[in-house]
């Protein structure tokens, strides 16, 4: 049995539009994938706040998780959507880079701070930007 390329999805978790986009876009890419969305199968903030750990310790918490996390995967899908990436998300992004882990983006928002394209030091770290959960699976696959 071959043994699922792994995914961390790098977006965005906020609002609820956000969350639900994230959720569809894991559904898409589990079917041949191992998916790690953070909203998911990783910590958030409102939840550990709830069980009235502080912030300090939540913030702690969650950054542990999410580095664990990117480390065990072999891909990092970074959503681009937005005028500007969600800062988080470029965080995940350069400590993936940095650590050589393959990058990809997702870019389905013709919005951009830049008119010329995205941010260079967030598109230099990409091995490419697709429009589609498939333009994404069919790049993964012929890797």
């Amino acid at each position: 049995m071959n043994k699922k390329t792994k995914i961390y999805i790098a977006a965005p978790l906020f609002s609820d539009a956000e969350r639900a986009y994230n959720k569809e876009l894991k559904q898409k890419l589990k079917k041949d994938f191992d998916v790690y969305l953070p909203q998911e199968d990783g910590l958030l903030l409102v939840d550990l706040i709830k069980r009235n750990i502080t912030f300090t310790e939540a913030s702690k918490a969650i950054f542990a998780a999410d580095i664990k996390a990117i480390n065990d995967t072999e891909i990092l899908l970074i959503v681009l959507d937005g005028r500007t990436v969600d800062e988080g998300a470029a965080l995940e992004l350069g400590y993936a880079y940095c650590n050589g882990k393959t990058c990809i983006g997702l870019s389905t928002d013709p919005r951009r701070l830049l008119s010329l394209g995205h941010n260079p030091m967030i598109e230099s770290c990409l091995s490419g930007i697709f429009n589609s959960a498939e333009q994404i699976e069919d790049f993964i696959k012929s890797r």
